[in-house]
């Protein structure tokens, strides 16, 4: 509105400076003016310029503020977009922390089942050779008490086993 109001003053102000006598045609009129209607008519071609740049210049201020605050919203909100992507690394560090945790619980626990596993095998181990010597002893043991100790010698010299009594027999 104010654009179309400069452009109207300036109009005006061209077609008074394009005429060279004192009537003025506009529009098919054919008008002559006095020098106070043409004061007048100056006045107000003056008066509308000002107006469409005072207008001008009213929604340039309006539009800078706007602009001012959108701006601002966009510094607003690109730094709340930093404080979340902050946050969200923060969260994703300890989320990669408790993570790594968990893993190493989860391998010590593996590790400490492993070496319980191989401590009962050991342990296994021993009993069974312990209760093989046992087994072993208490059946030499037995051939003693029984009054064979010349098989128990038989079967622990090589060769012995076909000078047995029995194999004599």
């Amino acid at each position: 509105m104010g654009l179309l109001l400069v452009i109207l003053g300036v109009g005006a102000a061209i077609l008074v400076l394009a005429e060279e006598g004192t009537s003025y045609n506009l529009f098919g009129y054919t008008f002559q003016p006095n020098h106070v209607e043409m004061f007048l008519a100056g006045a107000a071609a003056a008066a509308v310029l000002l107006l469409g740049l005072w207008l001008i210049a009213l929604g340039s201020r309006r539009s800078a503020r706007h602009r001012r605050a959108l701006r601002g919203a966009r510094a607003d909100a690109s730094h709340r977009v930093a404080e979340l992507e902050s946050e969200k690394r923060r969260l994703q560090e300890k989320l990669e922390k408790e993570h790594a945790a968990n893993q190493r619980t989860a391998a010590d626990e593996r590790a400490a089942d492993r070496r319980t596993t191989a401590d009962e095998r050991a342990a296994d181990r021993r009993t069974a050779a312990e209760e093989r010597a046992a087994t072993a002893e208490r059946a030499e043991d037995d051939r003693l008490v029984a009054g064979r100790p010349e098989q128990n010698q038989a079967m622990t010299a090589p060769g012995a086993g076909a000078s047995s009594p029995r194999a004599g027999a």
